[in-house]
């Protein structure tokens, strides 16, 4: 069996509560019904107790779904704890506790308040993580009984003073040995005459029972670096034996355990929780306390307020080398290649160099990270470039101790004129222009600068590692409706031509349907389009002639530019139509046309850019935006997204072939916004404390964080693409207002060969509302824009019209600088999402059982109501149906009444992290590596014949048992509609008979009496039930249906 460890470490600025301005806190933690609690540390404000409670853990796998509660309270009277006053909690969701004790870290975490009118502040810090019962036999001791436990807690004997007289004590069969663990004294139960009699029942019980091995109740030390040690009772539960404890291989550490509050036996596990198959403790989310500002402001911290206050600050000394004038001649031809070379310690870097300019100006930025500085000196030195030892022309020194300090919102520091002097000091001819100052990564030089990092990276590649914002273009819906043609002229003028319009917008090509044997065709097709701002392409329509399979000849030609196309606003009226003429294709393509022919075939054509839609181009469940494409229709801000991406660790190496490790960056996406993080080149562990802002336009919405490797520092080929580390997801809907969230987020990725994690990326969010009016009225608008629902795009054209919205926005910021290359925008917007996958339709299918197992837990609920399970529950129930019956303007009060309380009871369960990429939900952790591999396949598919048989063998035998179950739904329907179509007139004459009847009767009988009736047959005893079906049943099983009609 695992345990819970739960060290208590200290609290900090505790709320008064006596007389004296001061508190005795304790703390008490419960989980899974077990509650313990620590000493009392008296008149401390601010105690320390380095005391671990350990818990059982019932259920393996089942502490992610649990909640630990730690309240820690004033002990009023000193009588440990009857009498206590509330001085906060926090509760931690299972899931964040780690797996082991090497990965956990003291968390600092804010105390909450019990109410509304809670006054409540401070903080504490613990320290959690799972343990495995594998402990050697010599530590397995005797333990308190569960039932004096219970005893003293609720008599209050619990006496600290003995708890500090007497060491701890072994009991091994009647005899009282002496522990080998005497350094700290062990605290005993007050009444030890009870303990023995309790001893001995237990022990007269076991000799009566005939078992291999009697029940042992044993108790853990767990190792930690302090020399506290704690008492703890663990109960078997089922009174069987414990499993023997493997052996281990190393002596497990000591922790303290205590006993005051521990019990022994665990809760029955609720109806409504599905018992899963425990994750991977490595796929779950981390929470940290990083040292950010928004973080130490509930320390009572710096509270100053600065726009960098979800990342920790890393100061940078920046050198602005802006030009030079007057430098001296170097070289033969009477002039000099001028370069500037700036140094501080090991890290150098350099300007580009100009050829033949005694008066350079080069406007470049050096950044060098003071964690890494190792001198006192920065050097700037003037070089000339030559073909063998570059020639030295002047240098400046500066001394690190006195470079000025800049913090934003300061101006930028002004440059200066500064004369150069040689290896001696003495001064020399010409000057340079250089401002040096320490700053953040707030500073705006901080993305355009130079990093020290990378030292190594050419100034071609030097654009490829900084960090830049992009947009994407603004989209909008392009409709055509191609309504008719007239006087169409065919080549053989033998035959009625077979016309169809095929409509080209850049790469996207839509054709009509083909008109058979006529020269005014009439086609009425509406097709649309994806355009993009700005509108430089043009509209190519095209009227063929089908002449045969695959053999097509061209009509006529028109061209009309797209920014000469109107649009219209939501649902307002449509231009008017035009007659466009059609011109011969060699025409049509000559620029400057202007003559005028006599004759000419003409279409008639609505064309109009729709400004209501909003352009998808992501998926609806995930989507960032759901604004329309116009300004003008668009709605205020109701909030502000800020995002930190500080670090990730424990990174893959993705250059190994390379001698590199991974240069990795960043990429978010929300709205039609981009970040991209610097490039932190050759680390597993890289570090950016970047911040960026987004307007929230609606809460429902999701942003999306990647991690990539950077495959263009080094020179490398333009299509070489970036490894995808991972992507994190964060819906902004069940994030809390004005709360920070600071996380490691693991890095899943599905490779053909199955889930691998790259490493953990730590994250920190904040939503801020700014209009809680709008916010809540959003909650009742629809999701999307009003087109989208007064004149619905056809589903069919939907996922084609997306995938061209995410070619469009991949290949115009593949043209950016630094470019976002397709493979990094692709990835972000999940361009095969919408793929068949045999592992993503198993995951779907588990989302429908888990939500059917709450509906099934209920109908189990009321079988075993009926069925008088519980005889007590059913006569309250047979109660409450009365009252209902006799009272039925109070059905619907109590319905949403019971709502409301089920609502306020869950808010004590609520989840306090935000959610993640789950791989358990996902089916990603246990697939198949055939599925995988048909996942990962191309379309049409590259597999051999053989495999692709196989896997259509498969999905037959899966749509076999789908059609069954389709074919067994529509023969019930069938039968419904058969009791008054007269298909079985016998069936159908009882019916009406019986119907009219109960007409009847229902009419003469008051609605209550009959509901009373038909609900005390309903909630009968067994005694009454058959095990028969009952008659209603058996008469609609006999109905027929169509199922003997299939051939």
């Amino acid at each position: 069996m695992s345990k819970l460890v739960v060290e208590v470490v200290d609290a900090y600025d505790l709320m008064p509560k006596d007389d004296q301005g001061s508190s005795s806190p304790f703390v008490e933690v419960e989980f899974d019904g077990q509650r313990q609690r620590t000493q009392t540390k008296h008149k401390d404000l601010n105690p320390s107790w380095h005391e671990s409670l350990v818990f059982d853990i019932s259920q393996p796998g089942g502490l992610e779904y649990k909640t630990i509660d730690v309240t820690v309270y004033n002990d009023r009277k000193g009588n440990h704890g009857h009498h206590r006053n509330f001085l906060g909690r926090v509760k931690i969701s299972g899931a964040s506790v780690p797996s082991s004790e090497s990965g956990s870290s003291v968390q600092h975490y804010p105390l909450d308040k019990r109410g509304i009118f809670s006054n409540i502040k401070g903080e504490i810090a613990l320290k959690l993580y799972q343990v495995c019962d594998e402990l050697p036999r010599e530590q397995v001791q005797r333990a308190v009984p569960a039932s004096v436990v219970a005893e003293n807690e609720e008599t209050g004997r619990f006496q600290e003073s003995q708890f500090n007289e007497t060491p701890f004590q072994e009991i091994n069969g009647g005899r009282v040995q002496e522990s080998q663990f005497q350094e700290t004294p062990f605290q005993e139960i007050n009444n030890v005459n009870n303990f023995d009699e309790e001893i001995k029942v237990e022990e007269k019980k076991k000799k009566k029972k005939k078992k291999k091995e009697p029940e042992v109740r044993t108790f853990h030390s767990i190792g930690k670096e302090t020399e506290v040690r704690t008492f703890h009772s663990v109960g078997t539960g089922t009174g069987g034996p414990p499993p023997a404890p493997p052996p281990m291989k190393e002596k497990p550490p000591a922790v303290e355990i205590r006993a005051d509050f521990a019990k022994a036996a665990a809760p029955a596990a609720s109806v409504m929780h599905m018992q899963m198959p425990r994750q991977n403790p490595d796929y779950l989310l981390v929470e940290t306390r990083p040292p950010v500002a928004a973080r130490l402001r509930y320390r009572g911290g710096d509270k100053t307020l600065t726009t960098y206050d979800l990342v920790e600050q890393m100061h940078y000394l920046y050198v602005n080398v802006v030009k030079a004038k007057d430098l001296p001649v170097m070289d033969m031809s009477g002039s000099l290649d001028p370069y500037v070379e700036v140094k501080l310690g090991n890290y150098k870097g350099q300007t580009k160099h100009l050829e033949k300019n005694q008066n350079p100006v080069w406007h470049q930025i050096f950044a060098f990270s003071k964690e890494r500085v190792q001198s006192n000196l920065l050097e700037v030195v003037v070089k000339d470039k030559d073909f063998g030892k570059d020639d030295f022309v002047g240098k400046i020194v500066f001394d690190v101790m006195e470079i000025p300090l800049r913090v934003p919102p300061d101006s930028p520091l002004a440059p200066q004129w500064y004369r150069l002097a040689d290896k001696k000091g003495n001064k020399v001819k010409g000057e340079i222009m250089l401002a040096v100052w320490m700053g953040t990564q707030a500073d705006e030089s901080f993305p355009e600068a130079w990093h020290s990092d990378a030292h190594n990276i050419s100034h071609s590649n030097l654009a490829n590692t900084r960090s830049k914002v992009y947009f994407s273009p603004k989209l909008y819906y392009l409709r055509v409706h191609v309504m008719e043609a007239q006087d169409l002229v065919p080549h053989d003028k033998g035959r009625l031509p077979d016309p169809y319009v095929k409509v080209r917008l850049g790469n996207q090509i839509r054709p009509t349907k083909v008109i058979q044997r006529t020269i005014h065709p009439v086609w009425d097709d509406q097709l649309m389009f994806v355009a993009s701002e700005p509108f430089e392409d043009y509209i190519i329509i095209s009227v063929e002639d089908r002449i045969g399979p695959g053999k097509d000849e061209i009509l006529g030609r028109a061209m009309i530019p797209v920014r000469e196309v109107p649009q219209r606003l939501e649902t307002g009226k449509p231009p008017d139509p035009r007659w466009f003429n059609l011109l011969k294709p060699s025409k049509a393509e000559e620029e400057g046309e202007k003559k005028k022919e006599k004759f000419s075939s003409k279409i008639l054509l609505l064309i109009f850019l729709e400004a209501g839609y909003h352009v998808l181009d992501e998926s609806t469940h995930f989507s960032s935006d759901l604004q329309p494409s116009s300004k003008f229709l668009r709605k205020q801000s109701i909030g502000i997204l800020e995002l930190g991406i500080l670090s990730a660790k424990n990174l893959q190496p993705m250059k190994m072939k390379d001698g590199k490790l991974t240069d990795a960056y960043c990429v978010a996406k929300y709205g039609n916004k981009w970040v991209r993080t610097r490039t932190i080149l050759d680390t597993l562990s890289p570090r950016w404390n970047e911040q960026y802002t987004w307007e929230v336009h609606d809460p429902c919405t999701v942003i999306t964080i990647g991690v990539f490797d950077n495959s263009h520092t080094n020179g490398s080929k333009d299509d070489a693409r970036d490894q995808r580390i991972g992507k994190v997801r964060v819906r902004l809907s069940t994030l809390e207002i004005d709360r920070v969230y600071t996380h490691y987020y693991p890095l899943l990725v599905l490779t053909p060969g199955g889930l691998k994690k790259n490493g953990e990326l730590q994250l920190a969010l904040r939503f801020t509302c700014t209009a809680w009016v709008n916010m809540v009225a959003q909650y009742g608008r629809p999701l999307l824009p009003k087109m989208h629902y007064v004149q619905p795009i056809p589903v069919m054209n939907i996922d084609w019209l997306r995938h061209q919205a995410m070619q469009i926005v991949a290949a115009r910021l593949q043209r950016a600088e630094p470019p976002l290359r397709r493979e990094v925008v692709e990835y972000m917007l999940d361009v095969d999402y919408h793929m068949w996958s045999l592992r993503r339709s198993k995951a779907n299918f588990n989302r429908i059982m888990s939500l059917l197992s709450g509906v099934t837990a209920i109908c189990k609920w009321f079988n075993d109501i009926c069925y008088w399970r519980n005889p007590i529950t059913t006569c309250l129930v047979h109660i409450l149906f009365l009252i209902l019956v006799c009272y039925p303007e109070l059905i619907l009060p109590t319905i949403f009444l019971y709502l409301f309380v089920i609502g306020i009871w869950n808010y004590r369960f609520r989840p306090r992290h935000p959610p993640h990429m789950d791989a358990r939900l996902s089916q990603a952790d246990r697939t198949h590596p055939d599925e995988l591999d048909e996942e990962f396949d191309s379309f049409p598919t590259s597999r051999p014949s053989d495999i692709v048989r196989m896997r259509y063998d498969r999905l037959r035998s899966v749509a076999g048992r789908v059609q069954t179950v389709v074919g067994d739904l529509a023969s019930q329907g069938e039968r419904a509609q058969a009791i008054l179509s007269w298909r079985d007139p016998r069936a159908t004459a009882i019916f009406i008979i019986f119907s009219l009847i109960w007409a009847v009767f229902i009419y003469v009988t008051p609605f209550q009496v009959v509901a009373v009736l038909f609900g005390l047959y309903w909630l009968r005893h067994p005694r009454f039930r058959s095990k028969l079906p009952s008659v209603p049943v058996n008469f609609f099983k006999r109905l027929p249906s169509k199922s003997d009609m299939l051939i």
